[in-house]
């Protein structure tokens, strides 16, 4: 069965695209696949973070993943730090990358461009090191990437080879997942740019856990177009077409089909808001069964750290091998 690997940071707040277009596809694809998805709590200190905080989102996302469909029964769901095999194997890693291919990483620079690369944490500019022991350590062979996540697996692989090529074969060498084609969710007051957790108002994203009149009243008050048609065209409608498509995903039919049903943006606008209200309740009612027995949930990554760490520990000590370091005693 191939394996199938996936992380989610804990910072900002989920919001209804990162749920369609990861989360969703995850509980879907961990009955085809052998999937590992964990919670990168470590990469989130690349940032300031108050650890009270941590914790908390830490194990809110937990819980909202076990709402959203992962079953630890099928899939391991694990945090990161409570796999010390990652840092581990970050290091051996970072002893083979070069300073040069890490300053070239995109992310890095846009996120060093306001405060500049002297005021930057050490970890935001290795942090795509220790993504590819994240991916390496459970011989992953597939990686659901996004576009801005894409020069970083190709970096990971870079990684594994030149690895492979100087120690021995070590390394599974994994490829970029094609993502299946779903909707593309925008913002909701700038709907050619698509929802994000750091860039998006918040008026512009839909939070999966926010109260559904909230989330209504988003919707009621997207950004629509001036011409008054209803038709799906993303690039000469997109107000409206982001609305098609949320109650596309919420239904089940074609966006192109229910613009039919329409000939003034008001009911598409409510019955939008409607139908996403409706497709999250069922995650609502279970995150809040989750929220009142927390000891479950923690059980749960404690029991998926002790697989992932089985796993990545045999990994770990192949590559330790393979560079001449002494094995561990007994």
């Amino acid at each position: 069965m191939t394996r199938v690997l996936s992380g989610i940071q804990p910072t900002g707040e989920i919001h209804l695209g990162n749920y369609i277009g990861a989360i969703r596809h995850w509980a879907d694809e961990q009955h085809e696949h052998d999937s590992f998805i964990f919670i990168a709590d470590l990469h989130a200190l690349t940032m300031d973070i108050d650890p009270s905080v941590l914790r908390a989102k830490t194990l809110e996302v937990a819980s909202l993943l076990l709402a959203a469909g992962l079953d630890p029964n099928v899939c391991t769901l694990f945090v990161q730090s409570q796999v010390p095999q990652h840092p581990q194997l970050g290091w051996l890693l970072e002893c083979v990358a070069a300073f040069g291919e890490l300053r070239r990483m995109t992310q890095f620079k846009d996120k060093t461009a306001k405060g500049g690369e002297g005021a930057a944490r050490v970890g935001l500019f290795t942090y795509p090191v220790l993504q590819a022991a994240d991916i390496l350590l459970y011989d992953t062979d597939r990686v659901p990437v996004g576009s801005d996540q894409r020069q970083h697996l190709e970096l990971c692989r870079d990684i594994a080879i030149r690895f492979n090529t100087r120690y021995g074969s070590t390394f599974v060498v994994p490829q970029a997942a094609i993502a299946k084609v779903g909707a593309k969710i925008m913002d909701l007051q700038d709907p050619v740019a698509k929802m994000s957790k750091s860039r998006s108002s918040p008026q512009g994203k839909v939070l999966v856990l926010e109260p559904p009149e909230v989330m209504a009243k988003k919707i009621k008050r997207a950004i629509t177009d001036a011409e008054t048609e209803v038709r799906y065209d993303a690039k000469a409608k997109p107000g409206v077409s982001n609305l098609l498509e949320l109650l596309a995903v919420s239904t089940g039919r074609s966006p192109e089909d229910l613009a039919g049903d329409y000939t003034q943006y008001g009911p598409l606008k409510a019955d939008a808001a409607a139908a996403v209200v409706e497709f999250l309740r069922p995650v609502h009612e279970r995150f809040r069964e989750l929220q009142s027995d927390q000891g479950y949930v923690v059980d749960v990554l404690a029991k998926g750290a002790d697989k992932a760490a089985a796993l990545a520990e045999q990994t770990l000590r192949r590559a330790k091998q393979a560079v001449g370091l002494l094995p561990s005693r007994p």
